[in-house]
């Protein structure tokens, strides 16, 4: 048994612990911005491969106590790098700490950098280059306050990264963010699913994918792939699996708008890419101006939110409108409104049945759900 960590978006560790045990991995334990778990080393390509909420997959390689820098350098040196990867290839060390006594993680970086090169070239008689950018090997490193722990990425690229994205708009939702939040929200394939503010379309598709079962790490390549224990055959058949588990006949109702002629463009671009053209119509489209197409269902959106003082002030008038539309013509819908700006729930007018902190990177935001029955839930004026 292996241990294991994943990453995700803090807010989610709940869903992320529920689908990880649905894969079959022991010992999950949700801590803050992510979740441990236990597991044969396949574990890992299956988690890479199958999950829709993580961000990515450490691999548990060491672990020590610690008083200073040169205490995590020896750790480091007792590890044998050699048995995983070798100097032609290219390493990225990262340093995360909570609580941790040491002035300077970038210097625990650089030492773990050097303890990694030094027994390269003992073992193997040569050092590897550090490639920031697109490295070979990921090299992990979380600090507590009297622990180090030493990680391989078995990801690479973040998991979010899916593939399907061709084009993008501006400040795209994270594709395990609004696969989390969809997971949050409850929703199913067989309530019909809108998003009127639709961006380049990521709520939409991925809950498609969700319905079919696509595996969502099919389109894209893995850090594992890169390490000397890679089993290519295995995996192999391991993906052809995951890829005839696939049901492209699931039909959804998945519909979305957007006022933005260029925001259509890009989501039709995405949606194109996965030959998803015949199951989430787009149509350019105010909010102001929508309709439900549907008469009950689940709205979902991102709607936008400033950082100008100007645009923090429009969004301030345009909130109770919003309200007042979702009053009025959504009767019958549970809408759930994920947003950074938090004025979002008392300008709205609207009394909130659930509102669950999540965090979008840095950004703390929240997701707002609202059970829309008209002549209830306003709030009375003053």
């Amino acid at each position: 048994m292996e241990r294991f960590f994943a990453t995700c978006p803090r807010g989610l560790e709940g869903v992320l612990g529920e689908e990880l045990q649905s894969l079959s991995a022991s010992k999950v334990e949700p801590v803050d911005g992510g979740v441990g778990f236990s597991g044969p080393y396949a574990l890992c390509r299956t988690v890479n491969l199958m999950s829709r909420i993580a961000s990515r997959v450490l691999w548990r390689i060491g672990d020590a106590r610690y008083r200073s820098e040169i205490d995590i350098f020896n750790a480091a040196k007792r590890i044998r790098w050699a048995q995983w990867f070798g100097p032609q290839q290219t390493i990225r060390v990262d340093t995360a700490a909570i609580k941790s006594p040491l002035n300077s993680i970038d210097i625990v970086t650089l030492r773990v950098k050097d303890a990694v090169c030094d027994v390269l070239r003992e073992t193997e008689g040569a050092r590897p280059d550090v490639d920031t950018r697109n490295p070979d090997v990921r090299i992990h490193v979380f600090l507590t306050r009297d622990e180090a722990v030493l990680y391989l990425d078995t990801s690479g690229d973040a998991l979010f990264k899916r593939g399907w994205r061709g084009a993008a708009g501006e400040a795209p939702l994270r594709e395990n963010l609004a696969a989390g939040i969809l997971k949050l929200a409850g929703w199913t394939p067989d309530v019909p699913l809108l998003d009127p503010m639709c961006g380049s379309g990521t709520f939409l598709i991925e809950a498609v994918l969700m319905a079919r079962n696509r595996a969502p790490g099919l389109g894209r390549r893995f850090g594992f792939e890169n390490l000397k224990n890679h089993d290519a055959k295995t995996w192999q058949q391991e993906r052809e699996h995951a890829a005839a588990q696939e049901n492209k006949s699931i039909k959804t109702m998945t519909y979305g708008y957007d006022r933005s002629g260029d925001a259509i463009a890009t989501a039709q671009q995405n949606v194109a890419a996965l030959g998803l053209e015949d199951v989430i119509p787009l149509k350019q489209c105010s909010f102001e101006d929508s309709k439900p197409p549907q008469p009950s269902g689940l709205l979902i959106t991102n709607p936008p939110y400033g950082v100008r003082l100007e645009e923090l002030d429009d969004l301030a008038a345009w909130y109770p409108a919003l309200g007042d539309i979702l009053k009025q013509r959504y009767a019958g819908w549970t809408a759930h409104i994920f947003t950074a700006d938090l004025r979002i729930a008392k300008l709205m007018r609207l009394q909130p049945s659930r509102r669950t902190p999540l965090f979008n990177g840095a950004l703390e935001c929240r997701l707002f759900r609202y059970e829309i029955v008209a002549g209830s839930h306003r709030r009375e004026k003053g």
